[in-house]
């Protein structure tokens, strides 16, 4: 099928294709809430550099930021494995309370006085802006690792606002010290997505039992957004049919009911699925991305052998970019984060 819209110069054209496996409508065998796979730092080490070297091997003018991503995630292994080695706070959250706040479509974290283990984290974020700097931002992160070494920044705020997906925070406390806030944003989210990790495989472990009310409440959600944390996915990993979106923040895997948009629930004719299309090489219809008319929103969709464990869905999102660029230059995007501060 025609995508009726014009090629673009240097960047893959658009062929609609069928999500496979994937029919409009509700399914009956969909799985709400997975236990995404995890695995211990000597594999993922390993799993990473397998994955940095097959992507080097065919596009290896992106040595650069393979490289600042190995810097960056060996960081972050580092860090989960101190915190899955630790103990995670105790929190004052009964079973049924979440599962209410799940059925009004709130995610468990928001409006949580969720304490952090800022001694263990602070130290992190100035680790990240160092890496940062030597891996091309320079003076940007520099000035950041500088405010928050001074303590013009504070690292408990920002630690706590990330976890809180406070963009609005994080973005006014930025401009307001005339500091990147996409670069303070990221810096701050590898910081803390271990521990969000950590504590969104604790809190929904106890949903295995069918009889545990969080149970219910999972299988009953049907957001785009994650139940852990509210964040939109990075992308979506297909697996043995199933369509299972990925948290960008703290790697929860849920399944839709429906094949519909993520951001708006759209299924009309304007929510399509898409591959890239090279000139002389064959259409790889592994790789989609669904685009949506009605929101103007995109989301990659990637067939897999198996979930990725945190943290190396960042990989699958560096292995994927030619379909935001194929997505972005046909004028899609990704919308801000949803807002729960006053839902909780």
């Amino acid at each position: 099928m025609s995508s009726g819209l014009p090629t673009i110069i240097a960047v893959p054209r658009l062929v609609y294709c069928f999500a496979r496996g994937r029919p409009k409508g509700p399914r009956a065998n969909s799985m709400p809430h997975l236990a995404a796979p995890s695995a211990v730092k000597t594999e993922l080490l390993e799993a990473a550099r397998a994955r940095w070297d097959a992507l080097l091997a065919g596009h290896p003018d992106l040595a650069p930021a393979v490289e600042l991503q190995r810097r960056l995630l060996s960081l972050v292994i580092e860090q989960a494995d101190a915190i899955a080695r630790g103990r995670l706070p105790r929190l004052s959250l009964p079973p049924r309370y979440l599962a209410a706040k799940l059925g009004r479509g709130v995610p468990v974290f928001a409006g949580e006085p969720i304490p952090i283990p800022v001694p263990q984290l602070a130290p992190m974020l100035v680790a990240l802006c160092r890496e940062l700097a030597e891996g091309g931002a320079g003076e940007a992160a520099d000035h950041i690792r500088e405010k928050i070494e001074s303590g013009d920044i504070d690292a408990g705020s920002l630690l706590v606002a990330s976890l809180s997906r406070d963009q609005h925070a994080i973005r006014a406390g930025a401009v307001h010290r005339g500091l990147a806030p996409d670069l303070v944003w990221l810096i701050a989210e590898l910081a803390v997505s271990p521990f969000a990790h950590a504590l969104q495989r604790s809190l929904f472990a106890q949903a295995v039992a069918p009889d545990h009310p969080l149970a219910a409440a999972l299988a009953a959600w049907n957001h785009g957004y994650c139940a852990a944390c509210g964040s939109w996915p990075a992308l979506a990993e297909v697996a043995g049919g199933h369509r299972v979106l990925r948290c960008s923040f703290c790697a929860n895997a849920w399944e839709l009911s429906t094949y519909a948009c993520v951001y708006c629930g759209d299924d009309g004719e304007g929510f399509v699925t898409a591959a890239p299309e090279r000139p002389g090489e064959e259409t790889r219809t592994d790789r989609r991305v669904e685009v949506c008319s009605a929101c103007g929103g995109y989301l990659k969709a990637i067939d897999v052998a198996a979930l990725s464990p945190f943290p190396l869905l960042a990989i699958a999102d560096m292995e994927s970019m030619s379909l935001d660029m194929a997505a972005m230059e046909r004028g899609y995007g990704r919308p801000p984060l949803k807002e729960f501060a006053k839902m909780g």
